[in-house]
């Protein structure tokens, strides 16, 4: 079903069974399978190719070449149906690969609002990002990968599968990361280390002198307080009682499955 207020260029290839909102517009040699549904006001430029099951959210923007909901490159994979769910007012810039999930987990990949997605990144399958992130040109997100809201992964940057990317994080570019990065951490290099917090993005993001404080002090506990991550969890918990932000600490050490970053 295509809503009438839709403008589909005449070269466009809109496979039966495909769902399109009001005021999406879809630009010149686009192809689209059957099981996509695009919400309204998405703009779907030209070359881009779109296949399913795939739910794209409103007022998204998909640049030239990129590939959304295509085959994951998993070798388990035989195709079975899984899925792909994207939200509103994403940027998804020229040559992005965005691949359906696999039902070796959750069967879908979602990527959630307001993100940007640069040049020829790469979300693989089972992935989840988050609200607010910004995914930098020729970035991997391996297979699994879950990225927290407001977490930056800068250009050339890859991160391994099954790794977590904490919330309001920066990974600089040309990094390789293998282990969990804690939220609020700016990490760096090849293997990714800890080189501090986050405080510019914290700041532009509105957290305040006495919430920097106490991310500051959890921080310090975990990394330069020579304890163990045994001895630390319980001090961050109780911290977490009066600050909030810092149970996110809290959450990846008692979750991680393959360590944090050291």
């Amino acid at each position: 079903m295509i809503h009438e207020s839709a403008k589909i260029h005449p070269s466009a290839v809109i496979e039966d069974g495909v769902i399109i909102g009001a005021n999406v517009t879809v630009g010149p040699f686009t192809y689209i399978a059957t099981g996509v549904e695009i919400g309204e006001g998405t703009e779907v430029m030209s070359h881009v190719v779109i296949k399913g099951p795939t739910v794209i959210g409103k007022d998204n923007r998909i640049f030239p070449f990129a590939i959304i909901g295509e085959e994951c490159q998993d070798k388990k994979f035989s195709g079975e149906a899984t899925r792909l769910e994207i939200g509103d007012r994403n940027v998804i810039r020229e040559s992005v690969q965005i691949h359906r999930g696999t039902t070796q987990d959750k069967g879908v990949t979602v990527v959630g609002n307001d993100n940007l997605l640069c040049v020829n990144a790469h979300i693989a399958h089972d992935v989840v990002v988050g609200n607010h992130t910004h995914i930098g040109n020729n970035s991997i997100l391996g297979g699994h990968v879950t990225v927290g809201d407001y977490a930056g992964v800068m250009a050339l940057s890859a991160v391994h599968p099954f790794c977590t990317v904490g919330a309001y994080s920066y990974i600089g570019g040309c990094s390789a990361v293998v282990q969990d990065v804690p939220p609020y951490v700016l990490a760096q290099g090849n293997h990714a280390k800890p080189f501090g917090l986050n405080i510019v993005g914290l700041q532009r993001n509105g957290f305040e002198k006495p919430e920097l404080h106490a991310i500051r002090r959890a921080y310090k506990e975990i990394y330069r307080s020579g304890k163990t991550l045994a001895e630390v969890k319980p001090v961050i918990a109780e911290m977490a009682k009066d600050w909030p932000s810092v149970g996110r600490f809290s959450e990846l050490l008692d979750n991680s499955e393959r360590g944090i970053i050291r």
